[in-house]
C-alpha cells in the first residue's frame, strides 16, 4: 500500500467521524472541517492523477449542493455547517455517487430526527442532566445534529467510490 492509498483510506473517514462527533457534542460543524475536506480532495485528486475534467465535475457537484444547501439554510431547514459539510462531501463523491449519498443522508437524517423527538419526550435521569451536550439534545425545540446523518451516509458511500484503495470507480 502506498502513502497515497493510506491517506485515501484514513483521511476522509476520520474527518467524517470528527464531523459527526463535533455536531453531536457541540451542535456545530467547524468551517475548518469543510476546508480540510476540500483541501484533502484537491491534494489527493492531484496525487491520484484525477483528470482535470473529472475534478471540474466534482467541483460542479459541490457547487450545486452548496447552492441548494444555502437555500435550505436560508429557510431555516438546516444549519450552515450542515450545508457546507454536505457540499464538501459532494466534492469527494461528484455526481456519480451524489444521489446515493443524498438518499442515505435523508434516510439517516429522518431516523435521527424521529429518534431525537422520542428521546425528548422521555424524562432524563439525574446523572444525564449534568451533561451539557445531552441537555442540548434533549431541549424540546433544540436542533438536530444532522452532521451525524451526513457523516454516516458518507461512510456508507465512501467504500463504493474510487477513493478506496483497490476500489473501482
Amino acid at each position: 500500500m502506498t502513502a497515497v492509498d493510506a491517506i485515501r483510506l484514513a483521511l476522509f473517514p476520520a474527518l467524517m467521524a470528527f464531523a459527526a462527533s463535533s455536531d453531536l457534542f457541540t451542535m456545530t460543524i467547524s468551517n475548518r472541517l469543510s476546508l480540510a475536506l476540500t483541501g484533502g480532495f484537491v491534494v489527493l485528486a492531484f496525487a491520484a492523477g484525477m483528470p482535470l475534467a473529472a475534478m471540474g465535475m466534482h467541483l460542479a457537484a459541490a457547487a450545486c449542493v452548496l447552492v441548494v444547501g444555502f437555500v435550505f439554510f436560508s429557510q431555516g431547514w438546516i444549519g450552515g455547517g450542515d450545508a457546507k459539510l454536505f457540499a464538501a462531501t459532494a466534492l469527494w463523491f461528484g455526481f456519480d455517487h451524489l444521489l446515493d449519498y443524498a438518499t442515505y443522508a435523508s434516510i439517516f437524517g429522518g431516523a435521527l430526527t424521529l429518534a431525537l423527538l422520542q428521546f425528548r419526550k422521555l424524562p432524563l435521569p439525574e446523572a444525564l442532566t449534568r451533561q451539557p451536550w445531552i441537555m442540548r439534545l434533549h431541549e424540546e425545540r433544540g436542533g438536530i445534529p444532522y452532521g451525524i446523518a451526513l457523516a454516516a451516509a458518507a461512510l456508507v458511500i465512501y467504500p463504493k467510490t474510487g477513493w478506496m484503495p483497490g476500489a473501482t470507480p
